[in-house]
């Protein structure tokens, strides 16, 4: 741009800012002098940004912006710093995640097994004897950089002598020590168990349990499923304590699969109340275990009504299983579904389309997914499937060729880089593979519309900048290279933010920073875009908003 034609811009915005001025009143709050990463279409950055009520009216210089604020506006210095819209995860078990929240001991991002250590050392004090010290997933023991090795029977008896004690590490295995195998009646008498698919009660020589159950439904889940909740007159402030810690994490909003009642209860009060600090969209629906269980959704999912909420809360598709035998299970290396099982599948899914609904299904799976989009096909055919943004989610195993033919039926793509945190076990597991699951570049380069989320709180760690950091190094929490696919901070930061927001619906409302839509800003404590790659996932937001509201500050930030 040559010197006039710049000159005749700058007069042509202010002459543009004068008018807007003039005809709208003062915003509530301007946010100034930092790096406004708006990721609009042209992913511009801005200066400063201007909100009135729960909405941006205004992005660009900081000069332009103190134009608009009048005496009455709170102005915020960003120092400089970095300011990225709200996170979006398209799938996280959010609100299931309450019912443990307070009483689980978490390692999401801690990198160091002495660091575990010290936090198991510290819950057993801080709860008392015989009380239970528990985590669900979220974590697995090659994220500690220090000393990545599983804990023993005999290390947790020694930290926690008179506790219970249960580790589980993602969906794979859990580490008991002996108070916890005497509480859920392990012994030595025990089978193994049995069901979809098998676990396995680690042994010792003498036929003993070593305190580890491996194995994903029959097995963790199993044990799991015996720990103690929340108590429910505790379950708003267990709610109230995971919220935080996902606005601390710079997350604003979710697509939740199985939106738990009670939970939900709680969130639409504080939405009442105009205290909702994230958004939950809700993936829900009549799934089916077996022939009595489809004809019973059959008849469900015509009266299923969806988009009856707002920007905060609202229920948005149908999903995350459509029929249970054929709902891949994590760490199983190959499926193969049988003719009777897909006739069961496409009925209830023939039905959705009937009904004009969203579908997000879990497929895992290459065989999997090339068996759903055989049945998706034979669906369009009769009831056309394009503009209902039927998605696949996880597609941690997806190819090229089925990338295509989702493209074509205009299915979006909702990826869940398990690896996050299993990626040395994905590697033992399936081998070389592994270095591709997820394709992020096949992915990227395919055109398919498609977001990050992450599967969270169980089978995957929830903070938002070490998926980030995944998606650009390969490197799992932790920092070992496990994925060869990698793709650009900025496209990462895209399928956080501004494409997923086409999954829950709010792509006018959400995902970037543009006049018009919701104020749902991260302020960062270093930029995103020039930090060291290896050090995003250590990006910590400063600030968070949710509707032009600040739900998380930390100390200093201003």
């Amino acid at each position: 741009m040559n010197s006039r034609s710049r000159r005749i811009l700058l007069a042509v915005t202010a002459v543009a800012a004068a008018m807007v001025r003039a005809q709208q009143p003062a915003p509530d709050l301007v946010l100034l002098n930092g790096k406004i990463v708006t990721v609009d279409d042209r992913f511009a950055i801005a200066q400063a940004v201007a909100v009135r009520g729960d909405r941006i009216v205004a992005v660009g210089t900081t000069e332009e912006i103190t134009h608009f604020a009048g005496p009455g506006t709170r102005r915020i210095d960003l120092r400089g710093r970095t300011v990225i819209p709200g996170l979006i995860d398209n799938h996280m078990h959010l609100l299931r995640a309450a019912t443990t929240w307070s009483r689980e001991l978490r390692f999401d991002g801690v990198d160091s097994r002495r660091a575990a250590i010290e936090l198991l050392r510290a819950r057993t004090k801080a709860v008392g004897p015989g009380q239970w010290i528990y985590n669900i997933g979220g974590w697995t023991h090659a994220q500690f950089g220090d000393e990545p090795k599983p804990f023993t029977r005999e290390e947790l008896d020694q930290i926690a002598p008179a506790n219970p004690v249960a580790l589980q590490e993602s969906y794979y295995q859990i580490f008991l020590n002996s108070q916890a195998l005497h509480t859920l009646g392990l012994d030595a008498q025990t089978p193994d168990p049995q069901g979809f698919v098998k676990g396995s009660i680690v042994r010792d020589q003498a036929g003993r349990p070593t305190g580890v159950i491996q194995g994903d439904i029959a097995a963790t889940r199993a044990v799991t499923s015996r720990l103690p909740r929340v108590a429910r007159d505790q379950l708003e402030a267990s709610s109230r304590a995971l919220v935080k810690d996902m606005n601390r994490a710079g997350l604003t909003a979710f697509g939740v699969p199985g939106c738990d009642r009670d939970v939900l209860e709680i969130f639409q009060r504080w939405k009442a109340e105009g205290q909702a600090n994230v958004r939950v969209f809700c993936i829900d629906g009549a799934g089916a275990g077996d022939r009595e269980q489809v004809e019973r959704s059959l008849e469900q999912i015509p009266r299923m009504k969806l988009f009856q909420g707002d920007s905060f809360i609202d229920n948005v598709a149908f999903g995350e299983s459509v029929y249970g035998p054929l709902h891949d299970p994590m760490f199983a290396v190959a499926s193969h579904p049988t003719p009777e099982q897909l006739a069961e599948w496409r009925r209830i899914a023939m039905e959705v389309a009937k009904a004009g609904l969203p579908l997000h299904v879990h497929a895992e799976l290459r065989g999997t997914i090339d068996a759903f989009l055989d049945q998706v096909e034979s669906i369009n055919r009769e009831h056309p499937i394009k503009n209902l943004r039927w998605a696949f989610a996880h597609v941690n195993q997806i190819n090229a060729a089925q990338l295509e033919r989702m493209k074509k039926l205009g299915m979006y793509a909702a990826v869940h880089p398990w690896a996050v945190i299993n990626g040395e076990i994905m590697h033992e597991e399936f081998g070389d593979e592994a270095g591709d699951m997820p394709p992020l570049g096949t992915i990227q380069r395919s055109g398919i519309v498609w977001g990050l989320g992450t599967d969270g709180s169980a089978a995957n760690q929830y903070l938002p900048f070490t998926t980030l950091d995944f998606a650009v190094t390969g490197r799992m929490a932790g920092g070992v290279k496990v994925m060869r696919q990698t793709i650009t901070r900025e496209d990462a930061l895209i399928a956080h933010t501004r494409k997923n927001a086409y999954f829950i619906f709010q792509e006018d409302n959400l995902g970037s920073i543009q006049p018009g839509k919701v104020a749902d800003l991260v302020v960062l404590d270093r930029d995103y875009l020039t930090v060291a790659a290896d050090q995003i996932r250590h990006i910590r937001p400063v600030m968070t908003m949710v509707g032009g509201r600040i739900v998380y500050e930390s100390a200093g930030a201003r």
